[in-house]
């Protein structure tokens, strides 16, 4: 039996679901365990791409049984139109599990996130406004939450319903009269609909994880977004709304960590971010522009233009830490390969002071200058390389100086979009 976890070390979209279809085949459940429709993979497989939000991307693989965890947020008609969409292209998602303690996303919830953000003014938090935070506060203040285990019980979920809706009706009226919010009764008898189609998947997750693992099934566990994302562990307040490093893992699913044998670290070769709070390494020129059309850096979910910078060691080894990873998988090596030099950022300097440790504050990271060391690139194309000696010398070094500033093996190297354009060390 193995029991691996893949988790984001940086702001999201590291690349994980190419690392998770990779090893999907040497496991017989893959599990989802946090966040919502607001992170996407984008995985190619069998010719196809699929983009894959909810859904975890075992769901591409027959005979694997894929779990969605207590610790996601679901809206139910995002999920089933991404069902719809894999079903389309010839996918039978047959094994698909979840739990019925995940919590439910309704669309008072993106209201109440939209007239939140309006407020915010300049200071908004940059959220995808697909109601995942509003959803979480919700279960965290436990009054107004809905989990999906309550859509099952017709009478329960009318008078629940009824309740937290004239509650959000007023909160959200109160902080902009003109929101609108469908009427109660629309969103009883749509929810309804979902749940009846959905019932057959709902169950308790927990439960079933653990007997997978007294039979001694392989398990896979998912992560969406990244490490410094993390509300407790990341750059708060412009994190996500749930644990996404590897400390959410036993939370998320009810899996203990000592359960899992590896956690493999998932790193872009480079930094990039979404929404605001500080990117110390941000390129805001030619270089960064670069970046982002060569690693076409736009969002799987939103289609945003994403933040692009230099490697941030710092923010990255603060990720690997928080999360305990055992080896690193670098990801879009290739991406760089057009530049006559690369840097990472080793260090940074605050008021003065060099350190390696990342800052629990976010003014001192707004402050951080980026202390870089510079390697010369490689020029040439490296997307057809197959085994770790055959990469130019100077593309391993940049290995090796992101696994030294890491302090940590690296087990994988990708170099393109499709699955064989990857070194396995």
């Amino acid at each position: 039996m193995s029991v691996t976890a893949v988790v984001g070390l940086q702001w999201g979209d590291e690349a994980k679901g190419k690392i998770v279809d990779l090893l999907t085949d040497q496991h017989e459940v893959v599990v989802r365990y946090l966040g919502g429709n607001n992170a996407g993979h984008t995985v190619m497989f069998g010719g196809q791409t699929y983009k894959l939000s909810l859904l975890p991307a075992g769901i591409l693989r027959p005979g694997v049984t894929s779990v969605i965890a207590n610790g996601v947020v679901i809206n139910p008609k995002a999920l089933l139109s991404e069902l719809d969409s894999i079903v389309k292209q010839g996918v039978d998602p047959g094994n698909l599990l979840i739990s019925d303690k995940a919590h439910v996303i309704f669309p008072y919830h993106m209201v109440e996130e939209a007239v939140l953000e309006s407020h915010r003014g300049d200071k908004a938090i940059g959220t995808t406004m697909r109601g995942i935070g509003t959803c979480y506060r919700d279960k965290y203040g436990r009054t107004h939450a809905i989990r999906m285990g309550d859509l099952l019980r017709k009478d329960l979920f009318r008078e629940r319903l009824n309740d937290v809706y004239e509650t959000k009706k007023l909160l959200i009226n109160a902080m902009d009269a003109k929101a609108e919010l469908p009427p109660v009764d629309e969103i009883f008898d749509e929810y309804m609909g979902y749940a009846d189609i959905l019932k057959d998947r709902v169950i308790d997750t927990t439960s079933y994880l653990h007997r997978a693992l007294r039979e001694g099934k392989s398990m896979l566990f998912e992560g969406a977004q990244g490490s410094l994302l993390d509300i407790d562990h990341g750059t708060f307040p412009y994190v996500t709304s749930s644990n996404s490093s590897g400390c959410g893992i036993q939370a998320g699913s009810g899996v203990p960590s000592r359960r899992i044998d590896r956690v493999i670290g998932v790193v872009k070769a480079y930094t990039t971010r979404v929404g605001g709070g500080p990117c110390p390494t941000e390129l805001e020129d030619e270089t960064g522009q670069h970046i982002r059309d060569e690693g076409n850096e736009y969002g799987t979910v939103t289609g945003r233009p994403r933040r692009c910078g230099w490697f941030d060691a710092v923010a990255t080894a603060h990720g690997a830490r928080v999360s305990g990873i055992d080896c690193i998988a670098v990801m879009l090596l290739d991406v760089l390969s057009k530049l006559d030099e690369v840097k990472i950022c080793e260090a940074y300097e605050i008021d003065g002071e060099r350190t390696t440790d990342f800052p629990s504050q976010l003014d001192d990271l707004a402050k951080a200058k980026p202390i870089y060391r510079t390697l010369p690139g490689w020029k040439t194309d490296i997307t057809g390389v197959r085994r770790l000696e055959d990469f130019p010398a100077e593309a391993r070094a940049y290995i090796d100086c992101v696994s030294e500033l890491l302090e940590s093996k690296v087990g994988f190297v990708s170099i393109g979009p499709d699955r064989e354009q990857t070194v396995i060390l």
